[in-house]
This record gives C-alpha cells, structure tokens and sequence, in this order.
C-alpha cells in the first residue's frame, strides 16, 4: 500500500505541531507554509475542523485513508467509547508498539523493521505491521545478527524517549511485552478523536 512521502516538515507546519517527531524548523516558522501561510487567518466549519483532527492522526500514526476508516469501522463495533476504542487500536499496532519500545527511532521505520521480518511476536514472525497486539504478548527482535544490530543501535539512539507504563521492556534480551491496554490518558493524543468520530459519523 502507497504512504506518505512528501514533505513531513510541510504537514508539521500545516497542523502548526511535530507530527514526525521534534524539528526546528516549526519553531522558526510557527505558521503554515506556503506564500499565504503567515496571512491566513481562516475559520474553518465544523467539517473543516473534524478533517484536521483526522488528518493530524492519519499522518501521526503514517496511515492512508482507507486504512484509517477501517481503524473507526472496526471501533464502532466495540463496547465503550468509540474514540478511546480508536486510539488503542492505534497504539497497539506491531509497528507502533515497535517504536515505543525504542526497536526503530521513528514509526516509518518500525513498520519497515516490521515488514522486513525482524521483528516477532510470541516467538512467531510477523511481517505484518498493522498486527493488533493483545495483552501478555511479547515482542522480540529475531535471533539473527542483523535483526539484533538494528534494534541495539536503535535503543542506544532513542534513550531520550521513555517506554510507556502500559509496556516492559528488557534491554538485554531486546524483547517487549504489551502489560496492559492503554487508557486514553496514557495516550495523550495529539488530536481530538471525538472529532474524529463525529467526522466520519455524518
């Protein structure tokens, strides 16, 4: 499936927040690009608004758009909040669940180390990114040294970021396992996902 490869610092800039992660960039220009970008002055309808909350999860978790509605079909159908219920399908993706764990140093990598077949789950591979995690499995860099020499080189580069509470990791073994599933608050979304919801529910 197509993904995004344009320009990240020009969506970071759209959305005026890090949608890829930290960049200086947006803190020199904290305006939209473009020639118009430091004029517009827009407001935008209720529609409007629900698309850029979409958009913003969309790009954030690296998703094209037939995915991500399946993400919201797949919510609606279970119990509780369907916005909450979104977020953690999301969040308990292999790939995401890859970058938390400090195995890839951004979530497009992780869904490459994915893809390639480095990563397994319960001792199984899976070349799947999109593969829902469920409580008490483990994930684990493949016993093979290039596997292994990705994800050690990429813990020792993303030690700036924390591992979630709802996750373990063990170093050493370079292995992962999901304790919990996350709540809404653990996942601090960087959008409004009930404007999401309301988005795709007209």
């Amino acid at each position: 499936m197509a993904r995004y490869t344009g320009p990240r610092v020009r969506i970071s800039r759209r959305f005026g927040i890090p949608i890829f992660g930290p960049t200086k960039y947006l803190e020199r220009r904290n305006y939209g690009p473009g020639v118009h970008g430091p004029k517009s002055r827009r407001k935008h309808t209720d529609y409007g608004l629900g698309l850029i909350e979409k958009q913003k999860l969309r790009y954030y978790y690296g998703l094209m758009e037939r995915q991500f509605r399946g993400v919201y079909e797949r919510a609606l159908k279970r119990r509780g909040v369907t916005g909450e219920q979104m977020l953690q399908i999301l969040e308990t993706r292999l790939d995401n669940v890859v970058f938390h764990l400090g195995f890839a140093n951004t979530r497009a990598a992780a869904r490459q180390l994915v893809s390639h077949g480095h990563v397994r789950v319960n001792g199984r591979k899976v070349n799947i990114p999109s593969f829902a995690l469920k409580v008490n499995d483990v994930i684990e860099a493949k016993d093979s040294n290039v596997s292994r020499q990705l994800a050690t080189k990429n813990l020792e580069t993303s030690t700036n970021r924390s591992v979630p509470d709802w996750l373990s990791l063990n170093k050493e073994a370079l292995k992962g396992v999901v304790m919990r599933i996350p709540s809404r608050d653990e996942i601090q979304p960087i959008a409004n996902e009930q404007a999401v919801v309301e988005f795709y529910s007209r």
